[in-house]
């Protein structure tokens, strides 16, 4: 086994943050093995994405554009993946850690019965093998994780790696057909149901999250009015989810969206390490809380002793006056 592929996630013709993020990881592990970098691009009307990922710095491209493959569904993109996989054997397999990528790594996975060591945080070459950091019970400790025999699959957290940048690149594609006809796909899809507005929370490089300290729906309001002077995403607990002040699509920990972006408010949140588990990660955190002894004090970088409902809204207006909106 040899070479390191990268899957390249694609959406409607452009290549995510998760997705460059995963090519310059597994670029630097291919250079740290002295091996090509082969990016796997699924699709339809992807020639574009093809040249996209040369231009990031992949060796190869190997795809398939088909019908079949518009929009991701894994019982489609998972065999076809398997089988290109199976048959031209890499040693390691990355993967950015989208709902999408996570699908795809444990189909894979599991059909060529694969090692898959999740969550990646740092990926690191030593004596010719892959060592992954993931965080390891609820984000309390880190260990240095591979697998020692076989294909390698690993799935990175989301902003926790520098993005690709272009390198000028350019190549040609390898074509494949796919190998599951719409009539054997179970799954169809019949339509989006966005929603407009907001911050992504995978996305953002802020996030304002609110938790039982707001009190309740209305206690979001301060905290909702900082995030958008910042241009942040609205995060919460799962106290103040559960409590149903806010949708679960907010919830940030363990059973919510794991994220890690440059900088994380905790307002009204004590710090349970459920929560920890979902954004430890985060490279400058910041917590508000009335009690000093709150948990989250003794991982945030920054801490503010005092009424969220009279620090946020001085907060808001600073920012505002600074930032001239």
């Amino acid at each position: 086994m040899s070479g390191v592929w990268v899957f390249v996630e694609n959406k409607q013709g452009e290549i995510p943050a998760v997705a460059q993020e995963a090519i310059g990881a597994a670029r630097k592990v291919a250079d740290g093995l002295g091996q090509p970098l082969t990016g796997l691009v699924l699709g339809q009307g992807v020639s574009g994405v093809a040249d996209a990922a040369f231009n990031l710095g992949v060796d190869a491209v190997v795809g398939a554009d088909d019908a079949t493959l518009a929009h991701f569904r894994v019982e489609a993109a998972g065999p076809l993946a398997a089988k290109l996989v199976g048959e031209r054997q890499p040693a390691v397999f990355v993967v950015g850690g989208s709902t999408y990528g996570r699908d795809l790594a444990a189909w894979v996975a599991a059909d060529l019965d694969a090692g898959i060591v999740a969550d990646g945080i740092n990926l690191k070459v030593e004596g010719g093998v892959v060592k992954v950091t993931r965080p390891v019970y609820a984000g309390k400790l880190l260990a240095d994780v591979n697998v020692k025999e076989g294909l390698q699959i690993i799935t990175l957290r989301s902003r926790a790696f520098p993005k690709a940048e272009p390198v000028g690149k350019s190549g040609t594609a390898e074509w494949v057909s796919a190998v599951v006809s719409e009539d054997n796909i179970p799954t169809k899809l019949v339509g989006f149901a966005g929603k407009e507005g907001g911050v992504s929370l995978t996305d953002a490089s802020i996030i304002v999250s609110g938790g039982r300290g707001v009190g309740g729906p209305e206690g979001f309001a301060p905290v909702k009015e900082l995030a958008d002077t910042l241009g942040a995403a609205l995060g919460a607990s799962r106290a103040a989810v559960d409590a149903g002040w806010i949708p679960y699509e907010h919830q940030v920990g363990q059973t919510g969206k794991t994220v890690s972006p440059d900088l994380y408010i905790a307002c009204g949140i004590s710090g349970a390490i459920q929560h920890q588990a979902g954004m430890r990660t985060s490279k400058v955190i910041v917590a508000i809380n009335k009690d000093g002894d709150a948990p989250i004090f003794k991982l945030a970088h920054y801490g503010v002793v005092g009424d969220l409902f009279k620090v946020l809204p001085a907060l808001s207006a600073e920012f505002k006056k600074r930032l001239g909106s």
